[in-house]
């Protein structure tokens, strides 16, 4: 799957929030100033083509749905972020944020019981 750009990303965020939405809706959901109607459909519209997109038609109006789930879409970037900058090492991925972002004790052990549960 190709990356999306990043206003693209920022209309499939808004649908995966929503779930489902018009284009009004998603305009909704922009802080101010908000873009216009034209850029949003268009942009809908192309993750309709890319197959990222589904819709329902109610007469000439749309409501468009993700096809995709956000853990889909992401999957294959985070393997190319660790692979890329981490030496395709999770444990150095796990350390850079517990350095950078200061996780906490409980949010380790969360990430432990993940793991143990996993295996």
């Amino acid at each position: 799957m190709k990356k999306l750009t990043r206003k693209e990303e920022e209309v499939m965020k808004i649908l995966w929030k929503l779930e489902k939405a018009f284009v009004k809706d998603i305009i909704e959901q922009y802080k101010d100033p908000k873009p216009h109607y034209n850029t949003i459909s268009s942009l809908v519209r192309l993750l309709q083509e890319k197959g990222i997109v589904g819709y329902k038609q109610y007469g000439n109006t749309y409501q468009y749905f993700p096809l995709i789930s956000k853990e889909e879409y992401r999957r294959p970037f985070m393997k190319q972020v660790v692979s890329d900058y981490f030496d395709n090492s999770y444990q150095n991925a796990v350390a850079f944020f517990v350095k950078e972002k200061g996780l906490s004790a409980e949010e380790l052990e969360e990430l432990i019981k993940m793991i143990k549960d996993k295996n």
